[in-house]
């Protein structure tokens, strides 16, 4: 296995087949020639308003810019989606939703082809820097095939989204005061420590969710440390 591989591997792939309805990689993309004055939003909201890792950025090779999360450990389809609407809800609003693709979702199950990859004579999706996201708003492609190594070398600068990381965000993505789409409706509240709870109690959830959502609980379970005998 090359370095490029170990990477994606590291980052979006399980080592064994995961179960159906499991995912580990979630796509945000948004299609047009502002896309990354778009998306760019959520790249750095989801930093500075949710405290995740940086997701990766990515051209498709057709005609979209592309957020790829990393998830430590596979979560059911539906909890990636209602985590995907969410933040198309609070980042993306004002978008026309035919501009937005979130995968997994209804329309798309699970994401595409892992970036490097020829689309089409010519053009190629792939992963790139920040700082070089803009130059991509015409042509969302390289017309070259990216090099492993520089494809390595920005993989390893991410990190996947941990499990409580990711329960906890869930609940807070959304605005406080939008409907929640029918999606995310099940998966999402408005209070955290609620959502924490039911995932908690849940027993169709994981198991290992289950423990981090107890982990993640403890916070709001310490009373004041004068209360304390």
């Amino acid at each position: 296995m090359d370095r490029l591989q170990a990477e994606l591997q590291r980052l979006f792939l399980s080592p064994d087949p995961a179960p159906p309805g499991q995912a580990r990689a979630m796509v945000l993309g948004v299609s047009g020639p502002d896309s990354w004055d778009r998306l760019g939003k959520a790249w750095q909201g989801v930093q500075a308003d949710l405290q995740l890792p940086a997701p990766g950025i990515a051209v498709s090779g057709t005609d979209a810019h592309q957020l790829w999360f990393s998830l430590a450990e596979p979560v059911p389809a539906a909890r990636a989606s209602a985590f995907l609407d969410a933040l198309r809800r609070r980042y993306l609003a004002e978008v026309p939703p035919g501009r937005v693709a979130m995968a997994p979702s209804e329309a798309m199950p699970q994401a595409g082809a892992l970036p490097p990859a020829q689309v089409a004579p010519g053009r190629w999706s792939a992963f790139v820097a920040h700082d070089l996201a803009a130059l991509f708003a015409e042509e969302h492609w390289l017309d070259l095939e990216p090099t492993p190594e520089a494809q390595a070398d920005l993989l390893s600068r991410l990190q996947c989204m941990r499990p409580a990381d990711f329960a906890r965000s869930l609940a807070l993505a959304g605005p406080a005061d939008a409907e929640p789409a029918p999606a995310a409706r099940a998966a999402q509240q408005p209070d955290p420590r609620r959502f924490l709870l039911e995932v908690m109690n849940d027993h169709a959830v994981e198991l290992q969710l289950r423990i981090e959502a107890a982990k993640a609980l403890l916070p709001y379970c310490e009373g004041p440390a004068g209360a304390r005998r």
